[in-house]
């Protein structure tokens, strides 16, 4: 086990700037903090390269760190790290990974959102609804951003999550026979009027614009959630909850 004192250390420099994009695109790797996110990670295992735990925190006794490298530090240098009010001294560093899909037959396609809050908040709701996978299109925020981690508590660990080409996955699917629903105000269907099978993909949008027009021609339908109170509209993290456990269902 290390112990480092200094924040002018490399490893604390390099740590830094990981709470930037640019160095976890760079690095191919992200910085999670606190207990919860940290067990997740260990339990995941095969993403998880270094523990950094503050030297006033013990690392409980369940954890199984064998294999991983621990790394004590200050005070000091654990609260620069953090992106918290209340930081708990416990961080992880790990491999961003390249997830495959395989066997999937339910998936969330996710265009333009921008709210790491909402992001999170629906990879962490596809994952208790038992979606295979995800699949996040250009212009949306950063996965590995530290709100984007707190709001999925861990679910980035437990489904592939990819990065990719909205068209490009909407082929791919309707060349599977999965059908693709978006989700749209105008020229759309009542959700529960579509009768599903095991397999679809849902496609949810920006929180301003909604999907894209060009996305919406492509899908085999599209769907709308009433509004029945004086609201224009529904959060997108939680119009992704109700059509998710419907579809699902």
């Amino acid at each position: 086990m290390k112990h480092i004192e200094s924040v002018n250390n490399p490893k604390v420099k390099q740590w830094k700037k990981l709470l930037t994009k640019k160095e976890r695109d760079n690095s191919g790797t992200f910085l999670i903090e606190g207990f919860h996110l940290v067990e997740e990670a260990i339990k995941q295992g095969e993403q998880i390269l270094e523990i950094i735990a503050s030297e006033k925190v013990g690392l409980p006794p369940r954890w199984d760190t064998k294999g991983t490298a621990v790394t004590l530090v200050t005070e000091e240098i654990s609260n620069l790290l953090s992106e918290t009010e209340a930081p708990q001294g416990i961080y992880a560093v790990c491999s961003q990974g390249k997830p495959e899909v395989r066997d999937a037959k339910t998936y969330l396609l996710i265009d333009t959102v921008q709210d790491p809050g909402n992001l999170g908040t629906m990879i962490r709701t596809a994952d208790a609804a038992g979606i295979d996978a995800i699949v996040v299109g250009r212009g949306s925020v950063d996965l590995f951003n530290s709100k984007v981690l707190r709001s999925a508590q861990g679910s980035h660990f437990h489904l592939p999550i990819i990065r990719g080409d909205l068209h490009e996955w909407i082929d791919k699917l309707q060349e599977e026979h999965i059908p693709v629903y978006g989700t749209a105000l105008e020229g759309a269907s009542l959700y529960t009027e579509v009768s599903c099978g095991d397999s679809f993909a849902l496609i949810v949008g920006n929180e301003g614009n909604g999907v894209g027009k060009d996305i919406l021609s492509s899908t085999n339908a599209n769907l709308y959630i009433p509004i029945y109170g004086k609201s224009e509209s529904l959060n997108v993290a939680v119009a992704t909850g109700i059509l998710l456990y419907y579809l699902k269902k």
